[in-house]
């Protein structure tokens, strides 16, 4: 297992492949891999006008990763967190990159017409061998301790305080096996949970500082 940036590129090599879970712009849903990518980008690289799903199956084609899990970030690839967590016996691995700069509170929305834009990626590596059910269940968790870091992080907008971003983006894996749970009493939960809370929140901090004095927040729509 390792983590890797290189160019635009920041590479999570799971070391073995392994199921995952995820809503990634580049092979969604449950498929089979060994590693997770990110693809730096700016603003500019990415037109109205362009179907940006396409253009990063290229990219990842162009790489010889077309079967790997694939992100798209405007956040600086260097600024990538690497957290780990144990409970029990499983250890988590998780990877973030964190901007802010489209985030919203959940159920409202903001006009970003002319913002930059931002995202949340998040992909997480677990030890223990589990069920798609249990992967499902897993995927919730990292949702909620992504969630928890950014209102942690208390960054408040016309519409109340931030929940996360227009634009998140998680992935969720492990190894096929008999587990069959993976919520917050479990140690699948406990380590998942804290690895990614851990993540997030410190990447979402350094967001913050590095931003505080050019930070523009939109009314709302």
């Amino acid at each position: 297992m390792s983590v890797r940036a290189h160019g635009p590129w920041l590479e999570f090599d799971l070391g073995a492949r392994m199921q995952i879970l995820s809503h990634a712009p580049h092979r969604p849903g449950f498929v089979t891999t060994n590693r997770i990518l990110w693809r730096g980008v700016r603003n500019a690289d990415l037109p109205e006008t362009l179907d940006a799903r396409d253009w990063l199956a290229g990219e990842m084609a162009g790489l010889g990763a077309a079967d790997a899990v694939g992100f798209l970030t405007s956040r600086d690839i260097a600024a990538h967190i690497v957290r780990e967590a144990l409970a029990g016996e499983v250890h988590a691995t998780a990877v973030a990159t964190v901007g802010l700069s489209n985030a919203e509170r959940v159920g409202t929305r903001l006009d970003r017409s002319g913002y930059d834009w931002g995202t949340i990626n998040v992909a997480v590596r677990l030890s223990a061998g589990m069920t798609p059910d249990a992967l499902t269940e897993a995927l919730t968790i990292a949702v909620q301790a992504r969630t928890a870091a950014v209102i942690e992080t208390a960054l408040d907008l016309p519409t109340g305080r931030a929940t996360g971003t227009g634009t998140d983006c998680t992935a969720v894996a492990a190894p096929s096996g008999p587990a069959d749970y993976a919520g917050l009493h479990t140690d699948i939960g406990a380590a998942l949970g804290a690895a990614v809370y851990d993540a997030v929140l410190t990447g979402a901090r350094d967001w913050m500082a590095e931003t505080a004095h050019r930070r523009k927040v939109p009314p709302p729509a």
